[in-house]
């Protein structure tokens, strides 16, 4: 898939995002808008799934650990086929099966694991990896987490465990929008520098622009853990990236947009209501 066609899906699924949001009253925009672009490069280039067997043993997996990001990785899953687009209109409503948060796998197809217990998805991540490994089964996991969630001490318990036994099975994305729910990420715990801290852990570690799809695409696309290690791709990113009047205000964190502010954010994505 070319970048173009890349990019423009991440306009897409960003209107959809914020289309859902105002429809359904549910919040975590701006966690949502800085990950598209890694999800978008992840699902659109690189796993390999199929939404007619979601329970292939050979199919890749992807873990949101970050899991108040589920309307993007729903998004996703509804434009790659999983389920319809229409579907989605339940997100966050009473009845409805698209909770606010990934569900259990036997409640979505596409979804790996229930998570939003920050810190959890990259020991998931690391199991999965390591089981694929026993099964002689040639899958790759992918984990998208948070830059706050890298406050949590399971998550550098998972990152040791992963670099001693060797994992290269397992690549992590650290969505770094510098934000957490009340304040500045480096306010609250002194992350950075954050790749220099996976290098010592033992990881292959890079930085990268979250938001440059071609990046993107090339650090997904070059020899996976050559050096028998796991990856952690740190990619910097913008909280609320792609509608000028949210980036980086953490307001959009749990703000619903009107509908004059949805109309102003699809005419900056130009893209349709």
């Amino acid at each position: 898939m070319e970048l173009e066609e890349l990019q423009g899906i991440a306009r897409e699924i960003r209107g959809r995002i914020i289309a859902n949001s105002h429809k359904t009253k549910t919040p975590h925009l701006g966690s949502c808008l800085s990950c598209v672009d890694i999800m978008v490069a992840v699902y659109f280039h690189s796993l390999r799934i199929d939404p007619a067997k979601p329970k292939d043993p050979g199919r890749d997996r992807f873990i949101l650990s970050k899991g108040h990001g589920a309307p993007t990785l729903f998004q996703i899953l509804a434009r790659k086929g999983f389920y319809p687009e229409a579907a989605l209109e339940s997100y966050g409503q009473d009845g409805g099966i698209f909770a606010e948060h990934p569900p259990t796998p036997d409640h979505l197809p596409g979804i790996e694991a229930a998570t939003g217990s920050l810190g959890h998805g990259l020991p998931i991540a690391l199991g999965m990896a390591l089981a694929g490994r026993a099964q002689n089964r040639n899958y790759q996991v992918v984990a998208l987490l948070g830059d706050g969630e890298c406050n949590e001490g399971s998550i550098w318990e998972a990152a040791m465990m992963a670099a001693a036994q060797r994992v290269d099975n397992l690549t992590v994305f650290i969505d770094f929008n510098k934000w957490q729910a009340t304040g500045r990420s480096e306010e609250v715990l002194a992350l950075n520098p954050l790749v220099d801290k996976w290098r010592a852990f033992g990881w292959d570690a890079c930085e990268i622009d979250g938001h440059d799809m071609g990046q993107l695409v090339e650090v997904l696309s070059r020899k996976k853990n050559s050096k028998g290690k796991p990856v952690a791709v740190v990619a910097h990113t913008v909280k609320g990236k792609g509608v000028s009047f949210m980036e980086d205000d953490n307001n959009w964190h749990y703000r619903i947009p009107s509908a004059e502010e949805l109309a102003l954010a699809h005419k900056e994505l130009g893209v349709g209501a």
